[in-house]
């Protein structure tokens, strides 16, 4: 077994499609499928279940995921300690965060960062940010930019950002009787306002927490993934949503909805880096840790 063979797997096993990870590791299809197969033959097992459609890991795929992803970033490690007899960092490191958080705060920190760093290859990747750190956890990730939940993991570290204020809002332009056009007063008529949520994540259990001390039953009219896609569904009139201020400054729909000024208001959003600890000891990660300090 090799490193570029375990790098095939991975490629593999996070696509979950032969035509992606093909292109990821500049091969064929038909190669990256006879390595996956040897690499099988190898390990004695199957790692993938596949047809004419679907990818799927097996049980002792998954398994052997974890080994990989630890191999492959040890290998990265010894890698440099062997090889590095300069300043010059190389290598690569991968960073998951929101859309909106790619534009608010790496844009600047990435430009900094090459300018410190030119030798290492950023790997970004965005999406729902309430997966932020459960990709920190699995290995997916070395960095993310996420809001600080009530609890994490002992093996997590965090070095904060910024704060931004969780605000309610609703639409400019009132489209539905049952969307008010100013907040209510009193919990029998926040019980009838339809609600646009996070499916779950840190602004989730805030607004979830203030329903609960304010004795509120809500009416939930959609649940979302993704801060943005209240903000688009709020604009359009159906119904009243929470989101991070900073989400809304950075929306162009934002002329479109309105902040209501709510009493009592809710837990603000604490946002930082994560990390695992251990991922520290890599020189790439640390690099640009510590390079956040400097801000």
């Amino acid at each position: 077994m090799n490193i570029k063979a375990i790098k095939h797997f991975l490629a593999l096993a996070e696509s979950l499609h032969f035509g992606r990870a093909s292109d990821e590791c500049n091969i064929s299809i038909s190669a990256l499928s006879r390595n996956i197969r040897q690499l099988e033959e190898e390990v004695g097992v199957a790692l993938f279940t596949r047809d004419n459609r679907t990818v799927a890991l097996t049980q002792e795929g998954k398994k052997f995921l974890r080994y990989a992803r630890d191999a492959s970033s040890q290998w990265r490690l010894i890698r440099h300690e062997l090889t590095d007899n300069s300043d010059q960092l190389y290598g690569e490191i991968s960073i998951y965060c929101s859309v909106t958080a790619s534009y608010s705060f790496l844009f600047e920190l990435l430009n900094q960062f090459r300018q410190v760093h030119p030798g290492i290859e950023i790997k970004l990747h965005t999406g729902d940010p309430d997966e932020a750190i459960a990709r920190i956890l699995d290995g997916k990730e070395d960095i993310t930019i996420a809001a600080h939940p009530t609890s994490v993991a002992r093996n997590l570290a965090f070095k904060p950002i910024t704060i931004s204020p969780l605000v309610f809002i609703a639409p400019v332009e009132q489209h539905l009787p049952s969307v008010p056009a100013q907040p209510p007063e009193t919990a029998d008529q926040w019980s009838k306002v339809p609600m646009i949520l996070s499916e779950a994540g840190v602004s989730r259990n805030s607004i979830d927490q203030w329903f609960r001390k304010q004795d509120i039953s809500p009416t939930i009219y959609a649940q979302v993934a993704g801060n943005e896609a209240i903000v688009s569904m709020v604009s359009l009139g159906f119904g009243v949503g929470v989101v991070p201020s900073i989400v809304l400054d950075n929306s162009p729909l934002k002329e479109r909805v309105q902040v209501w000024d709510v009493q009592p208001e809710l837990a603000p959003y604490d946002i930082g880096l994560f990390t695992l600890n251990k991922s520290l000891k890599n020189p790439m990660v640390e690099a640009f840790w510590s390079l956040m300090t400097s801000k």
